[in-house]
């Protein structure tokens, strides 16, 4: 497998490209063409090193950053492996739910709700939802999964006295959205959403399963109407090394 793995690698010295991308690139490209498959062993450092004749700190710089894209698992004293792709999650540029993303990408969805009850006002929350701040709110906290790997630990708020039947609803197995449509005749239409790059609090390690402190992308997201009336207000946290992001832009 290795000497396979090791024919499809090749050094382009003349060219003003850094020879680790190269070699990181040579590995993506089999990965696309699915020559590497998930759980495959990729080679050693020193066959890469010996069978292109570069330095051991150029593979290592390459295997590295393929395993902080996701790529790779390296599994010290055992080996480096080709890892599950990160869930990519192109929430920028449209609007799903969360299991019509990963139904639409060929991942299994899962969901565990871990809380769903009556709380009272929160000002930052109740402005952004454009409701009396003495007015309770309905907090939905959830777990959802892709393929069995837990992927982003959510909380989302939503008016308790317009939504508050929601509680009787089976909302492992249905979409929140779906709901909204079909029982509230409420249609969500655009979102606006901030990102940005935090440390795993214990609580959210804990879900996520991975450790304390781990960087995690945290996603603020107000969901509104087409009529621009707010509906949903969402913290999300996406585990950093199981997740991607996908923007789209456009000048005018």
């Amino acid at each position: 497998m290795s000497k396979n793995i090791l024919s499809h690698l090749q050094i382009n010295r003349d060219i003003p490209i850094p020879l680790y991308y190269q070699l990181k690139t040579n590995f993506i490209q089999m990965i696309n063409d699915e020559i590497l498959k998930v759980g495959d062993m990729l080679p050693t450092e020193n066959e890469i090193t010996e069978y292109l004749n570069i330095s051991r700190p150029t593979v290592r710089q390459a295997l590295t950053s393929l395993a902080e894209d996701g790529y790779l698992i390296r599994n010290r004293g055992i080996g480096t492996f080709i890892s599950k792709p990160k869930f990519t999650d192109y929430f920028f540029s449209k609007l799903e739910s969360f299991n019509e993303e990963l139904i639409n990408r060929g991942n299994i969805p899962r969901t565990e709700v871990k809380n769903l009850r009556k709380i009272d006002g929160i000002d930052e929350i109740n402005s952004a939802l454009n409701i009396s701040r003495k007015e309770s709110l309905l907090h939905l906290e959830r777990l959802r999964f892709s393929d069995e790997t837990p992927i982003v630990y959510l909380d989302t708020y939503l008016s308790y006295k317009k939504y508050k039947n929601l509680q009787t609803e089976d909302l492992v197995n249905n979409s929140l959205y779906d709901l909204l449509s079909k029982k509230y005749h409420t249609d969500v239409y655009h979102a606006k959403r901030e990102i940005e790059a935090v440390p795993a609090r214990a609580d959210e390690a804990n879900y996520l399963n991975i450790e304390l402190n781990q960087p995690i992308c945290l996603v603020k997201s107000i969901v509104y109407t087409e009529s621009e009336f707010p509906v949903e207000y969402s913290i999300a946290r996406y585990r950093g090394d199981k997740t991607k992001f996908y923007v789209e832009l456009f000048r005018e």
